[in-house]
C-alpha cells in the first residue's frame, strides 16, 4: 500500500515537472531555498503574480497535484536546504 502511494506521488511529480526540482535548478539569487517547491506550488495556488521574479521558476501546470510530491521531496532535502541557507559548504556538485 505504501509502495503504491510513493509510486503515485512520483508519477504526479513527473506530470508537469516537479516544483522542487524546478526551484533547485533555478539558481536565482535571493530565491527561497527551504521548502522552495512547496512554496512555489502554494504561491501559484493562491494566485501569485510573478513566480519567475520570486522563485526563478515557472510553477507546474497542476500545482495542486504537485503539492504533496513537492512537500515530500522538500522534506527529504531539508537538511541540505538548511545547510545551504546557513552557508555551509557541503562540497556537493551535480552534473559531469
Amino acid at each position: 500500500m505504501i509502495g503504491r502511494g510513493v509510486l503515485l506521488l512520483l508519477a504526479l511529480s513527473l506530470l508537469g515537472g516537479c516544483a522542487s526540482v524546478r526551484t533547485l535548478d533555478a539558481a536565482k539569487p535571493g530565491a527561497p531555498i527551504i521548502y522552495s517547491g512547496t512554496r512555489l506550488d502554494w504561491y501559484s495556488l493562491n494566485g501569485g503574480c510573478c513566480p519567475m521574479d520570486r522563485f526563478g521558476a515557472i510553477p507546474p501546470r497542476y500545482p495542486a497535484l504537485d503539492l504533496p510530491a513537492s512537500a515530500l521531496l522538500d522534506t527529504l532535502l531539508l537538511p541540505f536546504a538548511v545547510a545551504a541557507e546557513l552557508g555551509v559548504g557541503l562540497g556537493v556538485r551535480g552534473g559531469l
